[in-house]
């Protein structure tokens, strides 16, 4: 079944976990990036308002993919906003999809999101799975959003949670 990573990062660091989790799944990886860097208050209109920004991607056909891997950051417990163009588009014809996250984590688990995602895609994830920056940081003192916003994914660290998706997404083969 032909398989494509679609990923969009803030960051940096789903960027990163994406090019592993492709390179382990020998899947075609489709960057989504913005015109300009996305504000923290332009994060949170986004999310008010469900609102879908303009976005690039390189070679996003939907319908072209058996299985399509979402990864990207959880913004206020849903899919970052970029990423809604690309849903919009597969949507009606994606036979399966997983969902792969790392995101900050300072406020606790993104219990909802698995929900989230159904409501976007109108069917359930084959997978969902959602790295906390907070719980690679010491326990003790709790992490703080501008410690999770400042952590950075090295290629290390992302080989070792890709090892750990392809895992979880043994039913894409």
């Amino acid at each position: 079944m032909k398989t494509v990573v679609i990923s969009y990062s803030r960051t940096g660091n789903n960027q990163t976990l994406a090019k592993a989790i492709a390179a382990g799944l020998s899947a075609e990886h489709v960057t989504i990036t913005m015109p300009g860097e996305k504000s923290f208050f332009s994060i949170g209109m986004d999310m008010l308002f469900n609102r879908t920004p303009k976005v690039n991607a390189t070679n996003d056909k939907p319908g072209d993919y058996e299985n399509v891997v979402f990864v990207g950051p959880v913004w206020m417990g849903q899919i970052a906003s970029p990423l809604r163009s690309s849903v919009k588009k597969h949507r009606n014809k994606l036979q399966q999809y997983a969902f792969v996250s790392i995101s900050g984590g300072a406020d606790g688990p993104n219990t909802k999101l698995t929900a989230e995602l159904k409501k976007r895609f109108g069917k359930d994830p084959a997978a969902v799975v959602n790295f906390l920056i907070a719980e690679m940081l010491p326990a003790d003192p709790k992490p703080t959003r501008e410690q999770t916003e400042a952590y950075r994914l090295d290629e290390v660290k992302a080989k070792e949670l890709a090892r750990k998706v392809t895992e979880e997404l043994k039913t894409f083969s």
